[in-house]
Parts: structure tokens; C-alpha cells; sequence
């Protein structure tokens, strides 16, 4: 039995499907995942005692990579063709 709690880079190719059933897929469980990813990057980048802009960056560089994604289909119908 593969345990939940291991992180992604201690689970093997062959263990990873049990690793996955094993996840809490309910709005709780998905809600505890996004809170603990979220307190896990904000101890690392955010909050420390020699800050530097890299945590703040990334958030800013993701919030840009989704608005792309998100308008993507309307950027890709407006783009200049060579033949319309």
C-alpha cells in the first residue's frame, strides 16, 4: 500500500496510480491540498527572514501564464493570417 503523505518525488512510476486513489478528491480534501501548498510556498519564498522578490515574482509570472490561458481561444481567433 503506498502511502498518501509521500511527496511526489519519493513515488515510483509503478506506484504512482496507488498514490493518486489514495488522495481525499472531496472540496475538503482539495481545499486542505491547496492550504498546505499555499502555507508550504509562502514559508519558503514569502516569509523568511532574507526575502528577495523571487516568491513574489512567481506570482506575478503565473497570474500572467493563466490570464493567457484563460483568453487564449479569443487571442488565437484575432491573430494577423496570411490567408483568411
Amino acid at each position: 500500500m503506498v502511502s498518501a503523505v509521500r511527496r511526489l518525488l519519493d513515488v515510483k512510476l509503478q506506484e504512482l496510480p496507488p498514490w493518486l486513489a489514495a488522495w481525499d478528491y472531496s472540496p475538503k480534501g482539495l481545499l486542505r491540498a491547496v492550504h498546505q501548498a499555499w502555507r508550504c510556498y509562502h514559508n519558503k519564498y514569502i516569509n523568511m527572514k532574507k526575502g528577495g522578490v523571487a516568491g513574489i515574482s512567481m506570482v506575478l509570472a503565473g497570474g500572467c501564464v493563466l490570464g493567457y490561458i484563460c483568453s487564449y481561444e479569443r487571442l488565437k481567433h484575432s491573430r494577423w493570417r496570411k490567408y483568411h
